[in-house]
This record gives C-alpha cells, sequence and structure tokens, in this order.
C-alpha cells in the first residue's frame, strides 16, 4: 500500500515514527562536527598564547639567570638569583625611568586626544579639509621619523624645552596625533548624523554637540584610541633619545640601552627592567580591557 492510499491513521504513525529516527540522525551528524571545531579552536588558542608567552617568560627567566648562565646560552637556569634585580635598581635608577615614561604616555596621550577629537569632529560632521584631509594626516605618519629628529632638535631647544619632560610630552603628542586622527575616523562617521540634528533643534551648538552629545557615545573608541596611543609613546626610543640626555628626564627604553659598559653587556639587568617595565602595560591592558575590546569592536561594525 502507498502512502497516498494509507490510511490517516496509519500514516500519521508511520511519520511520527520516522521523526525521531530522522532527528537522532540530524543530532549525530551535527555534534560531530562542532566537536573537532572545538577541539581545532582550542588548539589554535594554545599554540597562539605559547607563541606570545614564551618571549616573555623566556625574559622573564633570564633576568633571574646567573651571568654564567647567560653567557653560557642555557635555556633553563642551573639556579635563580636575584643579582640581576638587586644590580639593575641599584646602579640605574629604574624608577625613575619608570615614572618617566609613564608621565610621558600619559601627558602626550591626552595631547593627541585633545586635537584628534575635535579634528575628528570637524571633518565628520563640518566636512572640514576636504576628501584627502586623512591622506594628508596620514601621510605624516608614515614618513620615518629620523627625518623630523633634526628640526625638532632644533625647535625644541630654540623654545627652552630641550631635556625636560614637557618638552618631550608635547613632541611626543603631536607625533600620534596622525595615529590618534586616523583610529577615531570611523567611530566618528558612524555616528547618525541625526542626532547632531536633534542636538541642534534643542538648541545645541558644535562645541555643546560634540561634549554633550556625540562624545559620550564615541567614548569606548577614545578610551581605545588613548590605550594604542600611551603605548606607542611609552615604547618609543628615537625622540627621548635625541631630547633628553639628563638621568631626571630620560625615560624606561633609553635606560635600558644604557645597561652596558665598555666591553659588558648587562642581559640581566637588562631583563630585570624590560620586565619591569611591561608590567604597567599589561596592568594597564587587563584593567582597561573591556574598553579596548569594546572600543576597536565599534569600530569595525557599521
Amino acid at each position: 500500500m502507498s502512502e497516498s492510499t494509507m490510511p490517516a491513521e496509519s500514516f500519521g504513525r508511520t511519520v511520527i515514527g520516522r521523526a525521531p529516527r530522522a532527528a537522532a540522525r540530524r543530532r549525530g551528524g551535527v555534534s560531530f562536527a562542532p566537536r573537532w571545531t572545538r577541539a581545532l579552536k582550542s588548539v589554535v588558542v594554545v599554540l597562539a598564547a605559547v607563541f606570545f608567552l614564551l618571549p616573555i617568560a623566556y625574559l622573564a627567566m633570564v633576568s633571574f639567570m646567573r651571568p654564567d648562565d647567560i653567557l653560557s646560552d642555557r635555556v633553563v637556569p642551573s639556579g635563580l638569583s636575584w643579582q640581576n634585580w638587586s644590580s639593575a635598581f641599584d646602579r640605574f635608577p629604574v624608577a625613575d625611568y619608570l615614572r618617566n615614561s609613564l608621565i610621558v604616555a600619559a601627558a602626550a596621550m591626552v595631547i593627541a586626544l585633545l586635537i584628534a577629537i575635535p579634528a575628528n569632529y570637524a571633518m565628520a560632521r563640518l566636512r572640514a579639509g576636504g576628501k584627502n584631509i586623512m591622506t594628508v594626516i596620514v601621510s605624516a605618519y608614515v614618513a620615518p621619523p629620523i627625518v623630523a629628529i633634526v628640526p625638532l632638535f632644533i625647535l625644541v631647544r630654540k623654545v627652552g624645552l630641550m631635556d625636560s619632560l614637557v618638552g618631550l610630552s608635547l613632541v611626543e603628542g603631536l607625533m600620534v596625533v596622525p595615529v590618534a586622527i586616523w583610529l577615531l575616523d570611523d567611530f566618528f562617521r558612524n555616528v547618525p548624523e541625526e542626532i547632531d540634528e536633534a542636538a541642534q533643534i534643542d538648541g545645541c551648538g558644535p562645541i555643546a554637540t560634540l561634549v554633550r552629545v556625540v562624545l559620550p557615545l564615541v567614548a569606548p573608541g577614545v578610551v581605545a584610541v588613548g590605550i594604542v596611543s600611551f603605548i606607542l609613546v611609552y615604547n618609543d626610543f628615537l625622540i627621548p633619545l635625541m631630547l633628553s640626555y639628563s638621568e631626571s628626564t630620560q625615560t624606561l627604553p633609553v635606560g635600558i640601552s644604557l645597561m652596558q659598559g665598555g666591553r659588558e653587556v648587562m642581559y640581566g639587568q637588562m631583563a630585570a627592567a624590560s620586565f619591569t617595565g611591561m608590567i604597567p602595560v599589561y596592568l594597564l591592558a587587563l584593567f582597561m580591557q573591556r574598553w579596548l575590546i569594546g572600543g576597536l569592536t565599534q569600530g569595525s561594525v557599521k
């Protein structure tokens, strides 16, 4: 008897009987693929973590190695020693270097954001600069920094800010402005223009609209760009090397480069100072992780 001529009751029992078997086959086929997918994702995550954490772990290991172990190219130290840490902080003002780096990076980040935020609003809403203004701004950062060192050196010396944290912060802040403007561009352009129009109907001018309406909407992006600017300035070596020459103004990258004698390179002390300098950046990224990820995600979604 065909299904078309089968009584309704028998046909119903047949369909109902087939449904659990079909569902079981579907569940079996679907659950098999995700199991391998999850395993593959776990393997990729573990390999990525090892790839990024292994150099940091080796740096920490070198900071506890004895000088003989370092010179013998040992991967695993024969014993742990605090000699490198005590020698680094006793012979060099590592704490002062770290303080200078934090001050300069924080001040430069504020300067860059104070310039980039109104500049992005003017380009996104007021159509300032034309269509090619972003290309011009980014091209200023693409050029190697070494080409601007001599003019910057002369200019900073002329205004009397040589070998000072103020002059160093000002130069670093202006140098990172193109990056801040470029990264903030999508955040401002993704804010609907209807919000500005509604604010103008309520009597807000351009400045009030930026401060009261637009800026709270792009706050995660501003925080993310601020963190990126902070890290760029914190890791910079060339500009502090040329514009500061005393221990009271030298930053940590410059101070680490000075940890070498006439014929001796203090690898253990350099590793200890480098590991110390990494701690503030990792703590910043850890505590601001929600803002950083949220800001970068917001900038990538229309």
